[in-house]
């Protein structure tokens, strides 16, 4: 029987694995739960339970291995399988994510970008050239995407959604403000900046 994790120790993980990355940077070979939190403003007993639930990685009075750590909740997040990008709608914010140092890093790689505006098509941007949409499905095939971004206006997104299933990603990533219908099998991230901003506002004007 799969074991449930419940979706906040979830979203932690990624926290976890970039803060080790930097310790790493640091040099530091040994993290304690306490420090770790200290980083994070998470609990020391909070980050010991998250671990548990995936094994045993610590020693009682001695810490964490941290690149053994960060190896290990980098696998857990899958990120060893190397996933493939594909964006689709190369705007400003399009084309800030294919400009991105920190997805190489974290195991992700941009392989493709399209767009259906042909002022653009063809230009390059980190190394990759911008297709036009329409040859979508050739695209994501010959380059083995493996995740659609969405960063197309919210009237087109369903549409581009169901293009980059049909053509064969294995999840996507959405930043068009709608809820997007895909099949229960495709893993979808829904990214809205506007809510960050507003719940932003929302703090500063209690103040």
């Amino acid at each position: 029987m799969k074991k449930i994790i419940s979706q906040a120790t979830i979203d932690r993980l990624p926290l976890y694995f970039r803060t080790l990355r930097l310790v790493e940077d640091e040099e530091m070979q040994i993290i304690s739960s306490e420090e770790l939190g200290r980083r994070l403003d998470i609990t020391p007993e909070q980050i010991r339970k998250d671990l548990a639930t995936f094994g045993q990685f610590g020693r009682k009075g001695i810490g964490y291995d941290v690149h053994t750590l960060k190896n290990n909740i980098g696998n857990i997040l899958g990120l060893q399988n190397k996933w493939r990008l594909a964006i689709v709608g190369v705007g400003h914010l399009g084309g800030a994510l294919a400009n991105y140092v920190n997805f190489a890093p974290m195991g992700f790689s941009v392989v493709a970008l399209l767009d259906i505006n042909e002022k653009i098509v063809g230009n390059v941007i980190n190394g990759v050239e911008i297709d036009d949409s329409s040859r979508m499905n050739e695209v994501i095939l010959k380059k083995s995407v493996d995740i659609g971004v969405i960063t197309v206006p919210a009237s087109e997104a369903q549409g581009v959604a169901e293009q980059l299933i049909a053509a064969g990603v294995k999840g996507i990533w959405n930043f068009a403000p709608i809820k997007l219908n895909v099949p229960p099998d495709i893993p979808l991230v829904n990214e809205d900046l506007s809510v960050g901003l507003s719940a932003l506002s929302y703090h500063m004007s209690q103040n």
